[in-house]
């Protein structure tokens, strides 16, 4: 437990952040869900459009730090490919 007023504000601070980032975390989550349910229902179109909506929140949680770098770039690079199968089949 803190003791010294520092670390007390140190943890109500910790606290505060990290109810913050799962948020953001939570939120980002959200918009790759709504493409993996495009891609399983086969829709070549609204796949591409729920992917082009996610692409630039994934990039400014790199910002953010709440996903790293590489993470997000093969997740993007996962998600285009199978949509671009989607469109061959």
């Amino acid at each position: 437990m803190a003791n010294s007023p520092q670390a007390k504000k140190r943890a109500i601070q910790s606290e505060k952040r990290r109810k913050h980032n799962a948020s953001l975390r939570s939120m980002a989550r959200t918009y790759l869900k709504k493409v993996h349910t495009q891609i399983a229902a086969g829709s070549h179109e609204t796949a591409q459009a729920a992917f082009d909506q996610a692409a630039p929140i994934m990039d400014s949680m790199v910002n953010k730090g709440i996903f790293t770098k590489n993470k997000v770039a093969r997740t993007k690079s996962r998600l285009n490919t199978r949509i671009k199968a989607l469109k061959s089949a």
